[in-house]
């Protein structure tokens, strides 16, 4: 997505010192003028609720532990930011959660609240793990973090997760990451050792240190041995043997884990930030250290409004999350080969983006029953419009009622920090009631009713495409596949069965009982092989190939494939 220069050049603006003045009209929140104000004097703790364009939708707030209004800088625009990959192995189903989910919520925000999301997003493509794992491999560092950077993307795109607007590597930011170090040292809130470490002091920022969680006894990075306070993290690592390098003012290193987020995020919206994401997992201390260094970069209170944290994702039966670390992951390409995208989805659908989540097959085959009962009522509600099933008539007014119940009580579910559980669960009663009147009568009385059937296919199909389900995908039909493969399979061994039969010369003499000879078939068994000639000739343009070999008869249904077809039938004798 390419930014227009007069948006970057508004955000920058909105950024940097300059607040909004806002008022209400007609509903809808306007930002036409701008007035200076220093936001950076202040020294509490506390939340500053955002000045801007109100969105309507309220979200729980890391910073705040509780739902909070999300209020924009800009009207109708929202600069997010994320952490992405670090990039040294596969990507697994923890990761895809919570991708997956966030994709979800700007989806919700872009689709239903027609935001404008500017999402930008950090491939860490040096670390420590990635060094580590390069000299396993004997292969540069560079080149494994491209390897799985690209795998990354592939799996994303697997999972029908949106790109960001850009993706941002840290290696092409180290100049600017160097000269973000440097100004939070001349702001006086990092120091560097004489092992040529740089590191950030937590203890000039005093209370403020910890907003996002309760530090109590939490220690922070260890190992080493130069630090003034165990809290204090390293913002430039001095290089060690075998280690790539860059050059800096304090010597040869790289960059520490945290600094490249906030460098990176304020290179691109400025000194503020409307809305962070990630794992729950990376609150503490990656999320709570990029605050301090990004706020003492900018000299200002709050860098970040609103933090968004999704929850673990755990193997059924386990306390522990997914992890590589753990050794107790499924990677998505692995799992893909079992279920799909729209499966998945799904999933992470039925349960709120922040709460902890349980995979097994039992879950999954929760999500495959939603999305096939889904299907079966567009199955049912296009035979009926088609005029294929015959129902009583259709209490109509009732479904028009319950249709626009509908539409109205999912936006206010996705307006409460973004319920899709409620959303989904109001969508399938809709469904419920669909089905309820589809019910196929033998004697018809009355008009029929298609239009509100079509309306509320387009409405579910609609939401559905806003939350990344896509329910015309051709991809999906393999779930599908097994069971109308052994239905046709059935009804080829019909036909071969009525067909022996038609053709059969062989009958008995009424007088004696003895088996007598005929050279041709029965009168009244000729329409029988007409037919059987007629269901071959319809079943040959769906891709289904039925050949007949004679002496003796024989029928056998042939491997098929063509590109207009997607069912599949093995070789074999019927």
């Amino acid at each position: 997505m390419r930014l227009p220069l007069a948006l970057i050049t508004n955000v920058r603006l909105l950024n940097s010192g300059f607040r909004v003045r806002h008022w209400n009209h007609n509903g809808a929140t306007k930002t036409p003028m701008l007035y200076s104000r220093n936001i950076c004097s202040r020294t509490e703790r506390k939340w500053i609720k955002p000045v801007g364009f109100d969105t309507g939708v309220k979200t729980y707030n890391s910073l705040t532990k509780q739902k909070e209004p999300l209020v924009l800088a800009q009207e109708r625009i929202a600069t997010w930011y994320s952490c992405g990959p670090t990039v040294y192995d596969h990507a697994h189903l923890g990761h895809a959660c919570s991708y997956v989910r966030f994709d979800i919520l700007q989806r919700i925000l872009s689709r239903v609240f027609e935001i404008n999301v500017i999402h930008v997003m950090v491939i860490t493509d040096i670390d420590d793990k990635i060094i580590q794992r390069s000299l396993e491999q004997n292969i540069s560092p560079t080149v494994l973090a491209r390897m799985y950077e690209e795998e990354f993307k592939r799996d994303m795109q697997a999972l029908q997760v949106l790109p960001p607007a850009v993706y941002m590597r840290v290696t092409d930011n180290i100049p600017q990451i160097v000269t973000f170090i440097e100004r939070i040292i001349g702001n006086g809130h990092a120091y560097v050792t004489s092992q040529g470490n740089v590191y950030f002091d937590t203890q000039s920022i005093g209370n403020r240190y910890g907003k996002l969680v309760k530090l109590g006894g939490i220690v922070g990075e260890m190992g080493a041995q130069d630090k003034r306070d165990p809290r204090d993290f390293a913002l430039w690592k001095a290089s060690k043997p075998n280690e790539p390098y860059w050059e800096s003012p304090w010597g040869q290193g790289r960059p520490g884990w945290h600094i490249e987020c906030s460098t990176i995020a304020s290179s691109v919206f400025g000194s503020q930030l409307d809305i962070h994401s990630g794992g729950i997992d990376l609150a503490f201390p990656h999320h709570e250290n990029e605050i301090a260094q990004s706020e003492a970069y900018h000299q200002c209170e709050q860098w970040g409004n609103y933090f968004l944290h999704s929850g673990h994702l755990h193997l059924k039966g386990s306390v522990e999350k997914m992890s590589k670390s753990l050794k107790n992951f499924i990677t998505i390409k692995d799992f893909l080969e079992s279920y799909t995208a729209n499966e998945f989805r799904l999933f992470c659908l039925l349960t709120r983006y922040r709460s902890a989540i349980d995979y097994s097959d039992a879950s999954m085959n929760e999500a495959r029953s939603t999305l096939s009962t889904i299907s079966a009522f567009f199955h049912n509600a296009q035979a009926y419009m088609q005029g294929h099933i015959q129902c009583q008539p259709i209490e109509e007014g009732i479904l028009w009622e319950r249709l626009s119940a509908t539409q109205s009580s999912v936006r206010k579910a996705l307006a409460d920090d973004f319920d899709t559980p409620k959303a989904v669960d109001v969508i399938m009663n809709l469904i419920h009631h669909g089905n309820c009147q589809l019910q196929p009568a033998t004697k018809v009385d009355g008009p029929r009713s298609p239009a509100v059937f079509g309306a509320m296919l387009s409405y579910v199909r609609e939401i559905m495409a806003v939350f990344g389900v896509d329910l015309l995908d051709r991809k999906e039909v393999h779930d599908s596949s097994g069971v109308l493969n052994n239905v046709v399979e059935e009804l080829v061994h019909f036909r071969s069965e009525v067909r022996k039969f038609a053709l059969s010369v062989e009958d008995q003499d009424p007088q004696t009982g003895s088996e007598i000879q005929k050279r041709h078939p029965q009168p009244d068994r000729v329409p029988l092989l007409k037919a059987c000639d007629v269901l071959r000739n319809n079943l040959a343009p769906l891709g289904v190939h039925i050949k007949v070999r004679f002496n003796p008869v024989r029928l056998s249904a042939v491997e098929h494939l063509n590109e207009n077809s997607w069912l599949l039938f093995k070789h074999g004798t019927l």
